[in-house]
């Protein structure tokens, strides 16, 4: 129910009736008022009920949280919370609450990737201005940053090193990005990438051999 029409003694009774029967409180809302309230003559004839209409706006944190857990209903895992970490653009939400957020998290963070493309695709169909939603699974997107920055300092030294350039493991496009980010903190080393997702992998090489 996303709209309801309600009458009352006053306009105020009408929109706390029509709240409670939209789960809204009244910032989640639009208020119409069709009818103001009219006692009428002696209180009895002509006497007019308030009437409003209330629409529940749309809310992109809600819409988020309610797709995840449809998905997360029909994988079985109810056991698996969507906890809000930050409501406004990025809107962040973490998984949490379960030994299997393995399952969700997928190899690399392919299946969180998955799911957090088709969540901003949900939302954002009912926008006119881009709203940004990260999906993280206990701490894995911090986790796995410093993982890939230390696998880039790594393979940095490698390289200056020995001189032979190395292509890395394929990557999400925000994985490559901060490869490409860390490596530029190293004067003589450049990256590109090449390939076609979702085997798109960077190579990080001596500038002097590009």
């Amino acid at each position: 129910m996303k709209k309801v029409t309600v009458t009352g003694k006053t306009v105020e009774s009408a929109i706390e009736d029509a709240l409670g029967r939209l789960h809204a409180t009244r910032d989640q809302v639009k208020v119409s008022v069709l009818q103001q309230p009219s006692r009428g003559f002696l209180g009895l004839i002509g006497a007019r009920a308030a009437e409003v209409e209330v629409e529940r706006l749309f809310d992109p944190v809600e819409t988020a949280v309610q797709f995840l857990e449809d998905i997360l209903s029909k994988m079985n895992l109810e056991d698996v919370k969507v906890e809000v970490q930050q409501k406004t653009d990025p809107i962040i939400l973490n998984f949490t609450g379960s030994r299997r957020l393995g399952i969700l998290i997928g190899r690399r963070g392919q299946t969180l990737d998955s799911l957090q493309y088709l969540v901003n695709v949900v939302v954002n169909r009912k926008v006119d201005d881009y709203i940004r939603i990260v999906l993280d699974a206990e701490g894995y997107r911090s986790r796995r940053e410093t993982a890939l920055k230390g696998l880039a300092d790594r393979i940095a030294r490698q390289v200056i090193q020995t001189g032979k350039q190395t292509a890395l493991e394929p990557m999400s496009p925000m994985e490559r990005k901060l490869i490409h980010s860390q490596i530029q903190q190293y004067d003589q080393l450049s990256t590109f990438s090449e390939g076609k997702d979702p085997q798109r992998k960077v190579i990080i090489t001596l500038k002097s051999q590009r």
